[in-house]
């Protein structure tokens, strides 16, 4: 059974590696238990819409040119684990975190925030009750949070930070929002074109 210092050990090979920043995942999604799984299973989708493919060894990147690693980090149970992850993030070639977190002591964003630092992290609150503290940063210390369980949102946001540098991630970005305002106008003439009564008969197969 893998143990959490064989993880930190596996996380600080991988920092020193020296391998290149084209082949290590450009996202780290992390979580705070495996219970999260479904709420952040809206950043693989929304990485996935925009060409990202999941890379799950290090050393073996898949044949997509941006990728995404995932993992589970409870900051309270295996602390030293979260510390490993923010600590190597930046010499492991992630360009941005989104960490998600439950329950009222939410502390993985913020924590990896600080220690990532200046690595963006984006935190999602996984409950309503968690906001006030993955968003509870002082002065100086900051992190960008969506809504609780917003995850694909989370990853959209990662993916700007990205665009900023890589055209391909920018030209996905744009495509996709393009495919959103062309299927509110496919709706919107639906709705005008066949009726109220119309349009329900047509998409009640979507309810």
């Amino acid at each position: 059974m893998t143990s959490v210092t064989d993880l930190i050990d596996r996380l600080e090979s991988e920092a020193t590696s020296d391998a290149d920043p084209a082949t290590t995942p450009d996202v780290g999604v992390i979580m705070g238990s495996d219970s999260d799984l479904d709420t952040m299973q809206g950043a693989f989708d929304a990485l996935e819409e925009l060409g990202f493919a999941e890379q799950t060894d290090f050393h073996d990147p898949p044949e997509a040119r941006f990728t995404y690693e995932a993992y589970v980090v409870s900051a309270h149970r295996t602390p030293d684990l979260m510390y490993a992850y923010g600590d190597t993030a930046a010499d492991r070639g992630l360009d941005v975190v989104i960490a998600g977190a439950g329950g009222k002591s939410a502390d993985l964003p913020n924590m990896t925030a600080s220690i990532a630092y200046p690595i963006p992290v984006i935190g999602v609150p996984v409950q309503e009750k968690s906001v006030d503290s993955v968003i509870g940063m002082p002065t100086g210390a900051p992190i960008v949070a969506v809504d609780a369980g917003k995850s694909f949102n989370a990853a959209l946001s990662a993916a700007q930070i990205l665009a900023r540098e890589h055209d391909a991630v920018a030209d996905a970005l744009v495509e996709y929002h393009e495919g959103l305002v062309g299927d509110v106008a496919a709706v919107s003439a639906d709705l005008h074109d066949l009726g109220v009564a119309g349009f329900r008969e047509k998409h009640r197969g979507g309810e």
